[in-house]
């Protein structure tokens, strides 16, 4: 896929998930006057082929990246893996991306501090910056923001404790947002659901996908106090139509 590069722009690369956080950043990203985003990466898992905790397959993923309009690198890291072994797969993009004169890496994130803190102490090691352009939004507006631009997105994945399951599969919308808890972020920026935007201004045509059925699983975790316990999270099986 061949992009024209704009000399006049610094060329970043986008961590893309599919969801909707990734979406709104390289929407803003693609408007700015400072950046042009050149390529999309993602991490997907070596046997599953599919997005971390969104469960995306990873055909939905280049379907997305058609429609953008831009290369997309693939990485994959193993199931059994552990944090070193993640840093390592990016450690060897951030090589290929120096080659070509990229030096910058573009996230959605809003406002977890110690997870941007963790992405620019690494990426500051290989003399790269971040750029977070929904950094500090208000997530209650950004999600009118969202809605108000055309995006659109399914709910692919859920934390089961806190979001019913009759939510799962369907796409994000008002009524979602007026149905969850207080302590539940509008954005989901804690991690309590996860999205694969289908639709909206950064693509040439929607994407038609089928939702098929909804699964449990569940995860061991350490809790506050340091005792072992368990979270639990649905996942929809989202495929192309």
């Amino acid at each position: 896929m061949e992009l024209k590069i704009n000399d006049e722009k610094i060329p970043v690369s986008m961590s893309w998930s599919g969801g909707k956080d990734s979406a709104m950043a390289l929407w803003k990203l693609m408007n700015s006057d400072e950046f042009q985003v050149v390529r999309l990466h993602t991490t997907f898992g070596e046997e599953t082929k599919r997005v971390g905790m969104h469960g995306i397959p990873e055909e939905l993923i280049e379907m997305q990246a058609d429609s953008i309009g831009l290369p997309l690198d693939k990485l994959y890291f193993p199931a059994s893996g552990d944090n070193l072994a993640y840093e390592t797969v990016i450690n060897a993009y951030l090589d290929e991306l120096q080659s070509s004169g990229i030096g910058h890496i573009g996230y959605g994130d809003i406002f977890l501090e110690d997870l941007r803190k963790y992405r620019e102490d690494k990426l500051a090691l290989r003399g790269f910056e971040g750029v977070f352009p929904l950094w500090e939004k208000d997530t209650s507006g950004l999600i009118q923001e969202f809605f108000s631009t055309g995006f659109e997105t399914k709910i692919c994945a859920a934390d089961a404790d806190l979001i019913s399951e009759k939510w799962v599969g369907e796409s994000i919308s008002e009524e979602f947002i007026k149905d969850l808890d207080q302590k539940v972020d509008p954005c989901g920026e804690n991690g309590e659901f996860h999205s694969y935007c289908f639709a909206g201004p950064i693509f040439k045509s929607s994407i038609e996908v089928l939702v098929g059925e909804t699964t449990q699983k569940s995860y061991d975790i350490f809790l506050a106090n340091g005792e072992k316990g368990k979270k639990h999270f649905w996942f929809s099986d989202i495929k192309k139509a």
